[in-house]
């Protein structure tokens, strides 16, 4: 028995998202997907609600000459071509047995995919690529403590503004990373002639992704004091340039406009150079825009998700 399934189309980012559970969910199980009784019935497990969309899953990973996959994508994207997973246009999802050279049904197929999947978890190469990835975050939170001291180190006083750049929820459904990026590097660019940026001594944004705001930049800039007070106001300017960049479809969060939710941990706003506690108050600031829990799934190729500004010393 086959099983045509219909879904309802996701962003790219739901999917991506939906891989990744999908693979740590198979990794924490064992058993099949779902099985069919004598009399046709189909029998599903609690693994079967991961692959509800496995359509638009095997439709992600067919493009490798477009993205950088992480671990967890490259898993799944491997182990559909292990099992040879293929989207029907008549009965929907198969694969290709070559042992027997017939074709599996959908139950077989989603429970020959889950063992494989299964196996390439417990492979050296999956857990290095984890490792990696892990490396890369601390790596990366060293690289932006010492790029903030850098950029602290270089008046007496400076503005921190912290703007989280985000999309509409209409225009989230049809967004695609490259997308993403396309609008950011056009943020980035706006800096050299847009005035607000006169006065800028540097800045870091960050490309992730998360389940309620799909992808997104977390975006940290940073201005000399002396010349820049206003940080709610800067911020403002800043979202304002963002909604214009991305023609009304973006939106953002001026995180400078409620710094007494940070208590005494504010790292943003108006910072002295000698304060050392404020200085690390920005640290755990920056901290957020490299944590792990909000990586990318998924990337142009030789698109970088964090960005930094040069900081030139005095």
């Amino acid at each position: 028995m086959n099983h045509r399934h219909t879904s309802k189309t996701l962003s790219q980012s739901a999917i991506a998202l939906q891989i990744e559970d999908l693979v740590c969910a198979v990794e924490r199980s064992e058993g099949p997907v779902q099985s069919v009784t004598a009399n046709g019935t189909v029998k599903r497990t609690k693994l079967a609600r991961y692959f509800e969309n496995i359509g638009q899953m095997l439709e992600l990973v067919s493009h490798s000459d477009d993205y950088h996959y992480g671990p967890y994508l490259r898993l799944f994207q491997q182990a559909c071509y292990d099992v040879g997973v293929e989207h029907s246009p008549l009965v929907g999802i198969v694969s290709f047995d070559e042992e027997t050279s017939r074709y599996r049904d959908y139950s077989d197929t989603l429970n020959c995919l889950a063992e494989r999947i299964r196996h390439r978890t417990r492979e050296h190469c999956y857990r290095r690529r984890r490792d990696d990835a892990a490396y890369q975050s601390r790596q990366q939170s060293r690289e932006v403590a010492e790029y903030v001291d850098r950029v602290l180190d270089r008046y007496a006083t400076t503005l921190v503004v912290r703007v989280d750049l985000y999309y509409c929820s209409a225009a989230q459904a049809r967004l695609r990373v490259e997308h993403v990026f396309a609008d950011l590097q056009r943020l980035i660019r706006s800096r050299e002639r847009n005035p607000i940026f006169e006065h800028e001594t540097g800045y870091i944004c960050r490309v992730e992704e998360g389940e309620s705001r799909g992808y997104h930049i977390h975006a940290a800039f940073f201005f000399n004091g002396a010349m820049v007070r206003g940080d709610i106001y800067t911020a403002q300017q800043i979202g304002a340039l963002w909604e214009q960049i991305t023609c009304g479809r973006g939106s953002y969060n001026n995180c400078n406009q409620d710094k007494d939710q940070y208590g005494d941990k504010c790292g943003i706003g108006m910072i002295r150079r000698r304060d050392e506690q404020a200085r690390g108050n920005v640290h755990y600031a920056m901290k957020y825009l490299v944590k792990r829990s909000q990586r990318l799934s998924l990337r142009p190729k030789g698109a970088k998700c964090l960005r930094k500004g040069q900081a030139v010393l005095r």
